[in-house]
């Protein structure tokens, strides 16, 4: 029995030492899939995620979220104020997405994504509208009012009609949302499924990161 006894009390320190490593390394790994600046989920986790709530065979929505005056606020005010601007917009797709189910991502920099359950396409479009408007109110950053509003490209998805492509669904969110800033309007839904805009491996021909495309970037 002492034996028994003298087993445990050797082995409880090692397994002590492994539940801690465990509880750290699951800890790593969960903040490597959320945005340390927004709290919302990465590009990886965001994809896995929203892939899986379009599988579900319920119709939704897919949005590209680019924010509008972003660089002028950090030319003027410094990257402190441009963080508090993301983190306010974060703050605000957070909650945007808890009262409308859906799953929010920063992507990097001042662009954001989105994918949601949708029932119709006027409940779409009331969507877009109390998104727009909650990320067209001012950020207050150490006595400065900054406003910086967003262009939001959006298109719906049918999984009795469509097949489930993801990357293609962003591209085409991506087009919308580059219509948006283009005409200056808050934001665009795209009519269907065919691309209208040239691509460059894949992505919208002059956006940020195609190799040799022209033109305006997000």
């Amino acid at each position: 029995m002492s034996a028994v006894l003298s087993a445990l009390a050797a082995a409880a320190p090692l397994a002590a030492g492994w539940s801690f490593h465990s509880l750290r390394l699951h800890r790593q790994v969960d903040a490597a899939r959320h945005d340390p600046l927004t709290g919302l989920w990465t590009r990886d986790a965001f994809t896995e995620r929203a892939a899986r709530t379009l599988s579900r065979g319920r119709r939704g929505a897919v949005y590209l979220i680019d924010l509008d005056r972003f660089k002028e606020v950090n030319d003027t005010y410094g990257h402190a104020a441009g963080d508090a601007v993301i983190r306010a917009t974060g703050q605000r797709l957070a909650e945007w997405a808890d009262i409308n189910a859906a799953t929010v991502a920063r992507l990097g920099g001042d662009e954001f994504a989105a994918v949601s359950p949708v029932r119709s396409s006027a409940e779409l479009v009331w969507m877009l509208d109390g998104l727009s408007g909650s990320l067209e109110e001012p950020v207050t950053y150490e006595g400065h009012v900054l406003m910086v509003g967003a262009s939001i490209g959006s298109v719906a998805h049918d999984p009795t009609v469509d097949d489930v492509d993801l990357s293609a669904l962003l591209r085409l969110a991506d087009e919308e949302m580059y219509r948006a800033k283009r005409t200056g309007t808050s934001w665009q839904i795209a009519s269907n499924h065919t691309s209208g805009m040239g691509t460059v491996n894949g992505r919208r021909a002059g956006r940020t990161g195609t190799h040799g495309a022209t033109g305006a970037t997000a």
